[in-house]
């Protein structure tokens, strides 16, 4: 393979596994100990 598209895929890779993980963080199992500070915060 040619240097730029291994440098492609990897860049490619890590931005997916990235997406991935956010996504993962916002709306998985994981996500009802996250906290609004717009909720906790009312005037």
């Amino acid at each position: 393979m040619d240097t730029t598209k291994i440098l492609v895929c990897f860049t490619c890779g890590t931005l997916l596994g990235v997406v991935l993980y956010a996504g993962y963080a916002a709306f998985g199992p994981g996500s009802a100990y996250l906290k609004d500070p717009f909720e906790e915060h009312e005037d």
